[in-house]
């Protein structure tokens, strides 16, 4: 297998490498470390923008008329508010400081949003782009109504009201999914031609997310290298969504399976909006709590790895 086939097969893996490695090299190398730190505003800045432009190529290639709810998008937003719930009960009995910032931290990573992205991953693994679409949808909206609800529950010293928390989730959504889909069916009907020709382009929406999942893998490791906390506490806030990941994944292609569909619902599940998980943390709850999701991302893009490469090679999805 030459370079390039590697690249290909393994692109997300090489993505988080690379996020990884440029970080370091920019960071820890005195004579690059000026250009790191005047290409890192730029770069995070850069993360919306790519997001837009990757969900409207991939919204171009969605037909308005499967843009419906099925009946496993309401089962996974009822198990994944009972998760939460469970979660806030487990962090109000906590005792050990701890033990309450690893299960903030996981409470995270459940109650955040499915990312923006997830079709993109969806279909490369052979499922359904308007499926999901109309799932992420749904879920952010819900999700822009419980975590306020439970934030109060978790740190009763948060200075902002339910409405207020709730524009705020809100205005994310809009910018990055429901603006880039609406211009996407537009241009479907305008200019059809233009958008046939831009949704055929292969993997041109994935290659971008592996560009985005770069940098977000970048600002996770400074992250994980500045965090203030015990060993141990460490260990727990990094080890412990890989089991989340694993759980959520494996719910959600059980809740799927029955309905014929557990690519969708696997990732509708599992892959989350980890940026949006980490403003939560750091805006409402202990900023620490905010290492959890940095490592989600991870665990999520190592598994949505070995996915993509089983199916490549066998044509089908083992898990």
């Amino acid at each position: 297998m030459n370079v390039l086939s590697f690249i290909k097969r393994w692109s997300l893996v090489v993505s988080l490498l690379a996020g990884t490695l440029i970080y370091l090299l920019f960071s820890r190398v005195s004579f690059l470390e000026p250009i790191g730190a005047d290409a890192e505003p730029l770069l995070v800045g850069a993360l919306p923008v790519l997001l837009f432009v990757l969900l409207f190529v991939t919204f171009c290639k969605i037909d308005v008329r499967d843009l419906r709810p099925r009946p496993w998008h309401f089962w996974l937003q009822l198990l994944r508010i009972v998760l939460s719930l469970a979660l806030v009960a487990g962090i109000v009995c906590a005792g050990v400081p701890g033990v309450r910032l690893v299960l903030v931290g996981v409470f995270v990573c459940v109650a955040c949003p499915t990312a923006a992205a997830a079709a993109v991953v969806t279909e490369k693994l052979g499922g359904s782009i308007a499926s999901m679409t109309i799932y992420t949808i749904i879920d952010n909206v819900v999700t822009s109504v419980v975590v306020p609800l439970l934030l109060p529950l978790i740190e009763r010293g948060v200075d902002v009201s339910f409405f207020t928390a709730m524009l705020m989730v809100l205005r994310n959504v809009a910018f990055v999914l429901v603006v880039p889909l609406a211009l996407a069916l537009l241009c479907r009907r305008l200019v059809p031609r233009i958008t046939s020709a831009i949704a055929g382009v292969r993997n041109l929406a994935f290659y971008i997310w592996c560009v985005n999942l770069a940098i977000v893998t970048g600002v996770t490791v400074r992250n994980i290298l500045h965090a203030t906390v015990s060993g141990s506490t460490l260990v727990m806030l990094l080890a412990l969504p890989l089991l989340v990941t694993l759980a959520l994944f494996a719910m959600g292609k059980a809740v799927g399976h029955a309905y014929g569909d557990s690519v969708s619902a696997g990732q509708a599940l599992g892959q989350k909006n980890t940026v949006v998980g980490i403003w939560i943390a750091l805006t409402f709850l202990d900023p620490l709590s905010a290492l959890a999701p940095g490592a989600y991302v991870i665990w999520q893009n190592l598994v949505n790895a070995w996915q993509i490469w089983y199916k490549e090679k066998y044509g089908r999805v083992k898990w």
